[in-house]
């Protein structure tokens, strides 16, 4: 009898630090990543306070914490304009811009299923 061919794990290691699931989570995990994602990605450039707009119920801890995880972790690009008053702009990595593709089949999933 012919063996059946070995399916693919989700993560291997759940535990461990090398389990890619894992480590995408921890950078779009969370309540608003994906939220903030959706906004930069739609509007191209943003700036701060059209972010704050647009994600209903974020706190201006919780958006500036979330940029500067998003920015550390490679997704977010910070654009800073010395000018009175200071402009700063968001606006999504070439990292960033290659896991949109990924969150629309998430999201088609969750409108067909949810």
């Amino acid at each position: 009898m012919a063996s059946k061919k070995e399916k693919e794990a989700l993560c291997d290691d759940l535990a461990g630090e090398s389990c890619g699931l894992k480590k995408v989570l921890n950078i779009v995990g969370g309540k608003w990543k994906i939220m903030i994602l959706c906004v930069i990605d739609k509007e191209g450039t943003v700036r701060y306070g059209d972010i704050r707009r647009a994600v209903y119920g974020i706190t201006n801890t919780m958006l500036a914490n979330s940029l500067k995880e998003m920015e550390r972790d490679g997704m977010v690009e910070r654009k800073q304009y010395m000018e009175m008053p200071v402009r700063v702009e968001y606006s999504l990595t070439d990292k960033a811009k290659s896991i949109v593709p990924i969150l629309l089949e998430l999201k088609r999933w969750g409108e067909a299923n949810l």
